[in-house]
């Protein structure tokens, strides 16, 4: 009788802990597949802002509901190898009109002013798909970015613009390294 007890308690809890786990493990997969999904930044396109290695939270719900804006931060498929996930920061939308002049940034015939995320020495020159003094417009659906290393990044400036489809989310919050730990804010908002 009391052998029986002391099975049907290690029954019940053995029940309830796999019912606990299938439950964390349902909603794990949907947060991951449909809410957010943790990005490594891999090199030094993003310096200062990223460094290598850190671990970032990135919000692909957000893009379902509104259009990426000038100054968020994306992690898209590369355009020039699908099977890569690059990070840059959205330059222009589409119709914006984006030049290269003098190592500035001209958005819409106005500098855009970087001073929020990179230092005023910080020159950007052009590439073989945005050469310096030729005005390029942003295709609809498409986006321009760039990365905030602007020397020691694979951008828009050499491979042309972002399709829509390749975005996978906006970046939201740096969780690693602890002493990092931040919300990423668009600096145009």
């Amino acid at each position: 009788m009391l052998g029986m007890e002391f099975l049907r308690k290690i029954y019940n809890f053995l029940l309830d802990t796999v019912q606990t786990l299938l439950i964390v493990f349902i909603v794990f997969l949907v947060i991951w597949q449909f809410l957010v999904r943790p990005f490594q930044v891999s090199g030094n396109s993003m310096q200062p802002t990223f460094l290598d290695k850190e671990y970032i939270l990135t919000n692909i719900i957000a893009l379902r509901f509104s259009q990426p804006k000038q100054g968020d931060v994306v992690v898209f498929k590369a355009p020039n190898d699908p099977e890569k996930d690059y990070i840059k920061r959205i330059i222009g939308v589409p119709g914006d009109q984006i030049m290269i002049l003098n190592g500035d940034v001209y958005v819409n015939g106005a500098i855009l002013d970087q001073s929020a995320y990179l230092k005023p020495t910080v020159k950007t020159y052009g590439g073989s798909f945005l050469r310096e003094d030729i005005p390029v417009t942003v295709l609809t659906d498409s986006y321009f970015v760039m990365g905030d290393n602007r020397s020691g990044s694979s951008d828009s400036r050499e491979w042309g613009f972002l399709p829509a489809r390749n975005l996978i989310g906006k970046s939201s919050f740096v969780y690693w390294p602890l002493d990092k730990m931040e919300m990423i804010k668009n600096p145009y908002n």
